[in-house]
């Protein structure tokens, strides 16, 4: 499987870019800019929660974060936000694009949530979980078959 090096937080931030630039040239929901900070803000906050928790399990097992380089893991991490999603930093980033779709309150910017969602699920996340394979063999097939992909 070809791997694929776009660092997902870049990927992030030109969707986000993106999303943003629609929001300017399509349909916009009226509503206050307090209601708009309060909703996205939902999102946000559960998020940043799944970032830190994938962040800190990575650190406590002295692994590498980098998803460009899975195959310079040198653990498997299965526990904290890792029992709920195998990946819980890409659930996190979509979640933060979710909360800007909302902030911008365009419909048409949720389409970078899908885009975000599809090519981690089709093109980064498969390139991974093959390294993760190779190198933790049944210790992964298993945390594979118990953990879901996303939530």
């Amino acid at each position: 499987m070809k791997k694929i090096r776009i660092p997902p937080l870049l990927l992030t931030g030109i969707l986000a870019l993106l999303m943003w630039l629609l929001s300017t040239v399509t349909w916009i929901i009226p509503m206050p800019e307090s209601i708009r900070l309060i909703s996205a803000s939902i999102p946000l906050a559960v998020g940043a929660v799944f970032t830190l928790g994938g962040v800190m399990a990575f650190r406590v097992a002295r692994t590498t974060v980098d998803p460009r380089t899975p195959e310079k893991a040198s653990a498997l991490v299965t526990s904290g936000v890792y029992r709920y999603s195998r990946n819980p930093m890409y659930v996190a980033f979509a979640l933060f694009l979710l909360a800007w779709a909302i902030y911008l309150a365009a419909p048409w910017s949720l389409g970078g949530v899908a885009g975000f969602v599809l090519f981690m699920d089709r093109l980064q996340i498969p390139a991974e979980e093959q390294a993760l394979e190779s190198l933790f063999g049944d210790d992964f097939r298993r945390y594979r078959e118990r953990v879901r992909r996303w939530l």
